[in-house]
């Protein structure tokens, strides 16, 4: 949520498969960053890279978040957010085997480039945060939609802080629900656990795909944050590939 707190903060991650990797499986790499305007207000960038098989495919976000405080005691706060985004989607030419004069190719790399927005809302306390967005609005009121097969339609997740005594900071169980265009719904459960005042972190999430996915992270001089994650494969096809790896780092500025 752009803008949560005071700050700036810098966000980069990199996904990609372990070993064993099948030509053409999926690269991703993510970069955001998110400011306070003050004024309940903040604003946020999202950039996205991602390449698989022979489609490329880039997604620029620009966010604007209004955070409503409900009540001053506990914290009780509401957060709406907007965003426009651009899609850009080429055929990498360079990996085509086959004839680069076809038809096909060209029409798709000549598209237009796609431009979109995604909404969300979200409810905040001491203990409960509780969130939902919409992705691709315009293709609600449109009628529009140039999105694949396996993209979000909807999201929507709980999860409630439990603040410990002692070595473990807080416990978290979350629970998230996605529908997924083109494939069956998936539902995400599992647990974020902190230890020493927040220093380091472990956590595990089952998903109804058939896969987990468990990381650890630590927390620098609450300055740095890095994280490392492991997602085994989906059920269908754990039997050919391996599971992919995905390493995160986060900078806070200004606080």
């Amino acid at each position: 949520m752009a803008g949560i707190d005071s700050g700036l903060h810098l966000n980069a991650a990199h996904r990609r498969q372990w070993q064993n990797s099948i030509e053409g499986a999926p690269v991703s790499t993510f970069v955001t960053a998110d400011f306070n305007t003050g004024n309940r207000g903040g604003i946020g960038l999202n950039m996205m890279a991602d390449a698989a098989g022979l489609i490329k495919r880039t997604h620029l976000a620009l966010s604007y978040a209004y955070h409503m405080p409900l009540s001053a005691t506990r914290n009780q706060v509401l957060h709406f957010g907007l965003s426009m985004s651009f899609d850009f989607q080429r055929i990498n030419l360079d990996k085509v085997d086959g004839d680069l004069n076809d038809p096909t190719l060209l029409a798709y790399n000549a598209r237009d480039n796609y431009f979109g927005g995604d909404f969300g809302m979200a409810y905040t306390d001491d203990h409960w945060t509780i969130q939902s967005s919409l992705p691709n609005i315009r293709a609600m009121f449109t009628g529009v939609n140039r999105g694949i097969n396996g993209g979000t339609l909807v999201y929507s997740a709980a999860a409630y802080k439990l603040k410990m005594e002692g070595a473990v900071s807080t416990i978290e169980p979350k629970v998230a629900y996605r529908a997924i265009r083109g494939y069956d719904d998936i539902i995400d459960a599992g647990v974020n656990v902190s230890f020493l005042d927040n220093l380091a972190n472990v956590m595990a999430v089952y998903h109804t795909s058939k896969s987990v996915t468990a990381g650890i992270g630590v927390n620098i001089k609450k300055t740095a944050v890095i994280q490392l994650m492991y997602t085994t494969q989906t059920g269908g096809i754990k039997s050919y590939v391996d599971g992919s790896y995905e390493i995160g780092a986060t900078i806070n500025l200004f606080n």
